[in-house]
């Protein structure tokens, strides 16, 4: 395990029940990040300026927060209500052809889609590699002259997958790399100067809610993408301005409206919490978990699809029997997404043992489960006492199902690891 000691205080903020392998569709906000906002809340209720200006403060503290993770200049970072939008921002000022991953989140492609329909100077490009994993290689395939820019995320929603982000960085040259970090930030140790374009969010990883996004401009993404959907929070000068005056040094410019002060006090609070324990050693822990998934995983033979060799929290599964596993999972009260053929599991720094003991008994479960659809019924014979129960064997006709009526609870329970054979009693209703 990577650095516990560093470590323990954010673990030990986990105060969830045992089960949850859901973070990267969500993350349930951390102890402190419920207190601060209680606490913040309460200020801006009084009235006292003394009290909003406090919690205004917190849109600065964010911000700096977010340059020291990404290794950036303050004037570089900009908060955002959400990934997507920041992401907007980039691909309605870009011109030229941006290379997308058809099977990348839709928060990347349809954003460039729509830039390219309603402007007309920015043309997709999409690649669909196999597994639809982006890799250098397949970048590099689509590259011409005309190419600008390069929209992907650093990790995979589907697969888990970490894109070589230095790798593709190489190969593009000086064209612009724009990069969705929602699965990736903060449980990812990564070079981030490499991209020109950082968009982001606290709701997942970071634990701090929605509305927490965020994003980096660097000064060859400002030099090349144009503030067209600047706002009143972009634009130099203030409200009694006349005209349209022009839009913000820095990346200042790439904002609609002022910021939410109490999603920048969640989002500094669940950075705070993560640069105290270090973005490596979190990296590292959450890499650990997510192989710790895969080892169960291969114990019951259930198929893994994230890379071996690159991959940050999210473990996709491809069983062969997706509903079973599924409902397996439900009655152990584990939670995953299950989307379509595969099951995402993604685990954290504080999922512990209770909760991998449950996924593994929920492996287990589904790997024993059975159906009784053409049983063969024997007498053993082997019972003499009048009163007593009826025992017979039941030979599975088919594995992939349950089994059902009033004998299921103890027939699951009797099914031996290395036979398709369940022994049940049978007992005279009274």
């Amino acid at each position: 395990m990577a650095c516990v000691s560093a470590l323990e205080p954010l673990i030990s903020s986990f105060d969830l029940a045992a089960g949850y392998l859901d973070w990267a569709r969500f993350g349930p906000l951390s102890p402190g990040v419920r207190a601060e906002l209680h606490a913040d809340a309460e200020l801006l209720g009084t009235g006292r300026a003394a009290g909003t200006d406090l919690v205004g403060a917190r849109v600065g503290e964010a911000r700096g927060l977010v340059a020291r993770v990404l290794d950036a200049p303050v004037d570089e970072i900009v908060l955002q209500p959400s990934t997507t939008q920041g992401l907007l921002h980039a691909m309605f000022g870009l011109e030229g052809v941006v290379v997308v991953p058809a099977q990348d989140f839709p928060a990347v492609r349809i954003a460039a889609h729509r830039a390219a329909a309603a402007r007309g100077v920015l043309a997709v490009r999409e690649i669909d590699p196999p597994g639809g994993i982006v890799t250098p290689e397949a970048v590099a395939e689509a590259l011409d002259d005309d190419v600008t820019a390069v929209a992907l995320s650093l990790v995979d929603y589907r697969t888990g997958a970490l894109a070589d982000l230095a790798g593709i960085r190489a190969v593009i040259g000086e064209r612009l790399l724009i990069v969705d970090a929602v699965q990736a930030f903060g449980v990812v140790d990564v070079d981030w100067s490499l991209a020109d374009v950082v968009a982001g969010n606290g709701y997942k990883w970071l634990r701090a809610g929605r509305g927490t996004g965020f994003a980096r401009f660097s000064p060859a993404a400002r030099s090349r993408i144009a503030p067209v959907l600047s706002g009143i929070s972009g634009m130099a000068g203030d409200a009694s301005v006349l005209g349209t005056p022009p839009a913000l040094e820095g990346a200042a410019a790439y904002s609609v409206a002022p910021s939410d002060p109490l999603a920048a006090a969640r989002l500094a609070t669940s950075l705070r919490e993560m640069l105290d324990a270090g973005v490596p050693a979190v990296a590292a822990e959450v890499h650990a978990r997510a192989a710790d998934v895969m080892a169960l995983a291969d114990r019951y033979e259930v198929p893994v699809v994230t890379p071996r060799d690159a991959h940050a929290g999210i473990v996709a599964l491809a069983p062969q029997d997706p509903p079973t596993l599924a409902a397996a999972l439900a009655n152990h009260g584990v939670t995953v997404t299950a989307r379509g053929a595969t099951i995402r599991v993604a685990a954290h720094v504080g999922t512990g043992a209770d909760t991998l003991r449950l996924l593994g008994d929920a492996f287990a479960d589904a790997a024993a489960s059975g159906r009784v659809i053409a049983a063969e019924y024997a007498r053993e014979g082997l019972i003499a006492e009048p009163d007593a129960p009826e025992v017979f064997t039941i030979e599975i006709a088919d594995a992939s199902a349950s089994v059902e009526g009033d004998v299921a609870e103890d027939a699951a329970t009797s099914v031996p690891r290395d036979t398709d054979e369940i022994v049940i009693a049978v007992v005279e209703e009274n």
